[in-house]
């Protein structure tokens, strides 16, 4: 009696431990697909952000940028505009803004646009995948190349560049909703363009749409998740060190940057998506400004979105 219940003592223990094995391993792939970009996740749990704006998020964003004063009157003065999304728990996404929906001018970071579209073309076979393609791609998103864009824009043409950013599948220039995201000009060339209807914008974006981008990007949902993933690696490790990276750099050396920003005269722009060793610095974060001062004030903006973003008091 005492062999056998040792015996089944033994197997229950075998067993309890298989178990316990099979939990721990599915604990540590959920956590790992998590942990990757792109993020795994169904597509009917991708909501609009719309649906995901915050109330105490955005209360605590809005009260950090109207208490400096300079941001205050730009803001009033619809000359900044802001954009966060926390991606720190994807079951629980929350967004912000201040000027969502106000388009401006945002010189080179519109650039985002044309990677799609030559992303949508590679996919559908319209454009061929070759390595000059894939060389000026990574030029003009890195290092913001004008004459690549440009190389990239003639080879797909505004109106293919148009349809994908108006395609309902991502209506990333909605007429309805304040525009968005827009290329109707060659970058530092001559030729045609084809201005958005709404402002008469050569290179245009307003801060929701641009949140929507890499909300939809860091999700695997930008044509599909190989080309999502390919589009992150080339906006991976940008080579221009300034305005969002700048201070980055400082504070978060470890930190994944999946970024594009784009300057001209007194327009400034920076888009980035910070992937942080651990959830607790990952999200997403877009301004447009329409002042001389505007790469300080970006470079300005991040400690306290990043205070913003905390979900407790320190």
């Amino acid at each position: 009696m005492l062999a056998d219940y040792l015996i089944l003592t033994t197997l229950l223990i075998i067993v309890m431990k298989q178990k316990i094995l099979v939990l721990f391993l599915a604990l540590s792939w959920l956590s790992y697909g998590q942990s990757q970009l792109p993020i795994n996740t169904d597509d009917q749990k991708i909501k609009p952000l719309s649906k995901m704006v915050d109330s105490s998020l955005q209360f605590k964003l809005e009260n950090e940028l109207m208490a400096n004063n300079k941001w205050k009157k730009l803001i009033s003065s619809q000359k900044m505009a802001v954009g966060i999304v926390d991606l720190s728990d994807p079951e629980n996404v929350r967004f912000a803004r201040v000027n969502g929906r106000h388009m401006m001018y945002a010189a080179s970071l519109p650039k985002i646009a044309i990677l799609l579209a030559s992303m949508d073309a590679m996919e559908k076979g319209d454009l061929k995948e070759t390595s000059d393609v894939k060389k000026d791609m990574r030029l003009m998103i890195s290092k913001s190349n004008n004459p690549a864009s440009t190389r990239m824009i003639d080879r797909l043409g505004y109106d293919k560049i148009e349809a994908v950013m108006t395609d309902p599948k991502y209506a990333f220039y909605d007429e309805e909703n304040g525009g968005g995201l827009w290329v109707g000009k060659r970058y530092g060339g001559v030729g045609d363009t084809n201005r958005e209807p709404l402002k008469n914008l050569s290179h245009a974006a307003s801060v929701s749409q641009v949140c929507r981008f890499y909300y939809l990007l860091a999700h695997g949902k930008l044509v599909n998740e190989k080309r999502s993933k390919q589009m992150l690696d080339i906006m991976e490790k940008p080579e221009l060190r300034h305005k969002f990276v700048n201070t980055l750099d400082k504070i978060a050396p470890n930190a994944k940057l999946f970024r594009k920003s784009g300057s001209w005269r007194t327009y400034h722009s920076d888009s980035i998506l910070v992937w942080g060793k651990d959830e607790n610095r990952r999200y997403i974060l877009v301004a447009l400004i329409d002042d001389p001062s505007g790469e300080q004030i970006i470079r300005n903006l991040v400690r306290p979105i990043e205070k913003v973003l905390k979900k407790t008091e320190i």
